[in-house]
């Protein structure tokens, strides 16, 4: 299995999955103490969309996807929270499409997209780090993920396309229907590659592309955090990176919010589930009341649709 840019003109039905060699992307953050103070109310987002109503799978191959045998019961309690049938209706992704995943941390989505575009004669990328770059874990990580989407049966074959701070670009110029990217803009502003990132990920659409994003939504009264330090980050912040790498913003969905999340957790948005860091068994706080963070659930989160422009 080669790991390089992909051709346009061989890759055919083919399919890919893979992992990050960057920090885990998403929710996978470190024990952290600062936290966005949380005011009174969230602001409303500029546009919204209803969620898309969900066909029963034998009527939808995007539904037939998700109810996949192959994805893990790990991975399908936490539907309820990241939404995918809704999520990747909003983002207009098809099955026949070439889609670029970006930084895909576990494979969540991975398992959910590739089965779905290898079926549907579409093309399933990820941009990710060059293993020779990763450290000893992370190329752990990244063989065992290797391994979790061996089967091309169901998967398709595995492609890969580099992506990182020192890495020229998401995929080929110009070759990508949708970007998608899900909780990893803090990653990269911890980093201080955010910028660079979005003008990555820019390069890689096609005109008339689309970037998905999903990110942790931090109050837009809050204080501007350049590091990201809590996980979430305001609609704002990801508006001005993609405008600044020239994509037109075009709608926000509501369907990944949660008005029970108040983002001031002591170890910002990793207090809450999936991660449930809290207090270190060497430092215990008493105070900490694990149950009160895992009732609100997983995180608010911004779900926001950027088109390149067609010209």
């Amino acid at each position: 299995m080669k790991f390089g840019i992909f051709n346009m003109r061989t890759i055919g039905r083919l399919a890919a999955v893979t992992l990050t060699g960057l920090a885990l992307a998403g929710c996978a953050g470190t024990t952290q103490d600062a936290a966005v103070s949380a005011p009174a109310a969230s602001a409303k987002p500029v546009a919204s969309a209803k969620p898309a109503a969900r066909p029963a799978p034998a009527a939808d191959s995007l539904a037939t996807a998700i109810a996949g045998p192959w994805r893990s019961e790990a991975d399908r309690a936490r539907d309820v929270f990241r939404h995918p049938y809704e999520t990747l209706t909003f983002f207009g992704v098809k099955p026949d499409q070439v889609v670029v995943e970006i930084t895909p941390g576990g494979g969540w989505y991975s398992a959910i997209l590739a089965p779905w575009l290898a079926k549907g004669g579409g093309t399933y990328v990820v941009g990710t780090a060059d293993p020779a770059k990763m450290s000893e874990r992370g190329r752990a990580n990244f063989e065992a993920f290797k391994g979790r989407y061996a089967d091309s049966t169901v998967f398709g074959t595995l492609q890969f396309s580099k992506f990182g701070p020192q890495e020229d670009g998401a995929c080929p110029a110009g070759t990508a229907d949708v970007v998608l990217t899900f909780r990893n803009v803090h990653n990269w502003m911890t980093g201080g590659w955010a910028e660079k990132a979005f003008a990555d990920m820019a390069k890689c659409l096609k005109p008339g592309g689309v970037l998905g994003l999903v990110e942790h939504r931090a109050f837009e009264e809050s204080e501007f955090d350049p590091k990201g330090s809590s996980g979430y980050i305001k609609v704002s912040t990801m508006k001005a990176f993609a405008e600044k790498a020239g994509l037109v913003f075009e709608a926000e969905s509501d369907v990944n919010f949660n008005p029970k999340d108040t983002r001031d957790h002591p170890y910002g948005v990793w207090t809450l589930p999936p991660v449930r860091n809290g207090a270190p068994a060497d430092k215990p706080d008493p105070s900490f009341d694990r149950a009160k963070y895992d009732a609100i659930g997983e995180s608010d989160r911004a779900t926001l649709r950027f088109r390149k422009p067609a010209n």
